[in-house]
């Protein structure tokens, strides 16, 4: 049997800011959008009635369904610990890293300061999304 990976998906709780983080600030390009309602709900697990975008973005090989529901409202909150169970965050290597920090707080992004670490040749940190979903971000010294 073999699995191939299509897709991570991320509920986000405003499309807008969620999509000048992901797309404007880290990148990503918009594939497809999809408004969906109540005959996927059992299949995501959320309450009918259920009224929802499903927006595909992808940069490379990497690609996310942002799910922005409109009902149900989302629930909870991302990951604050890189010790908590389940998906923690996402990582990026960057060039210059002072300046990709600077261009994702421009696009909706807040800095984790207490998580700024530099190891000889690696220096990194992460940022949280407009839903606090953690990136890190990594730049290598030769």
């Amino acid at each position: 049997m073999e699995l191939t990976p299509t897709h991570l998906g991320l509920c986000v709780s405003d499309l807008d800011a969620s999509l000048r983080f992901w797309r404007d600030g880290l990148g990503f390009e918009t594939r497809e959008v999809l408004e969906l309602g109540s005959e996927w709900a059992d299949a995501l697990e959320v309450e009918s009635p259920a009224e929802f975008t499903s927006h595909f973005i992808r940069k490379g090989a990497l690609e996310f369904e942002l799910l922005f529901y409109k009902s149900p409202a989302p629930t909870g909150e991302a990951s604050r610990s890189r010790g908590q169970i389940g998906l923690t965050h996402l990582a990026f290597g960057v060039d210059d890293l002072d300046a990709a920090l600077e261009h994702l707080v421009a696009h909706g992004g807040t800095v984790l300061e207490t998580t700024r670490t530099a190891l000889g040749p690696v220096e990194l940190a992460f940022v949280a999304d407009p839903d606090g979903t953690r990136i890190e971000l990594i730049q290598t010294s030769a």
